[in-house]
């Protein structure tokens, strides 16, 4: 036996350097494969995530517990098209300037919009609640479906008349079968939008998708065809 034939392969240095790179970029870029398809699976079938769940920041932070709760002011106030349009508007300067340019001084968000509106610019918010952008969805109509006198039943049968115990307890906690309602236009938003009255920051309380819009539909004897919101 020659000399050497019985020891061991020593790697040179830099060939274990080389190999230990490669296997740190590989273990990098399976981990960011297994992120992405929990980011895509959870984004398709559930709330937003990474942070988006609890409601993304915005231009000015804008009180709902304040200017609902406190103020007393209606959804439809600044959501001013949502009664009779597919749209529900979004409030632009001008509309929260008549109420600040007399109220509110010292605070910092109201310092801020009179600052836009001294400078022309316009208030970008920033979207909350977003379905595809193949899906149509009109907010009058379901304004216009869940408003109004109705009895509050487990399964529906005359959508003109009631509303399941489902969505009226959307509207409020101690509804219970077998009472009358009156549903104001307002109070049809938090079915889909939650009570946001009581949100520091605006989020997405539902997940939005096909299969919660479709069971809604059936649930309240809507129409499910593709046409209805793929237009």
């Amino acid at each position: 036996m020659l000399k050497g034939d019985a020891e061991l392969y020593r790697p040179k240095k830099k060939h274990v350097v080389l190999f230990g790179l490669i296997g740190l970029i590989g273990l990098a870029v399976m981990a960011g494969v297994v992120a992405l398809g929990v980011f895509v699976v959870t984004a398709w079938f559930g709330l937003p995530v990474f942070g988006f769940s609890e409601g993304p920041d915005q231009p000015i932070a804008f009180p709902h517990t304040v200017h609902v709760n406190e103020v007393g002011l209606d959804c439809t106030f600044c959501h001013r098209t949502v009664t009779e349009e597919a749209p529900a508007s979004i409030p632009a300067v001008g509309l929260c300037m008549t109420c600040h340019q007399a109220v509110g001084s010292g605070i910092e968000g109201v310092e801020t919009l009179r600052d836009f509106a001294e400078t022309g610019r316009a208030l970008n918010w920033v979207r909350v609640h977003r379905v595809p952008d193949h899906v149509q969805f009109v907010h009058e109509a379901h304004i216009r479906a869940f408003s109004g006198s109705k009895k509050i039943v487990e399964a529906l049968r005359d959508r003109e008349t009631e509303i399941r115990l489902d969505e009226a307890r959307r509207i409020d906690v101690d509804a219970a079968v077998g009472e009358t309602i009156e549903v104001a236009g307002s109070q049809v938003c938090a079915i889909c939008h939650g009570d946001v009255a009581s949100m520091p920051k605006v989020k997405q309380v539902r997940p939005l998708k096909m299969a919660d819009c479709v069971n809604c539909h059936r649930d309240n004897n809507a129409p499910t065809d593709c046409t209805t919101c793929h237009y």
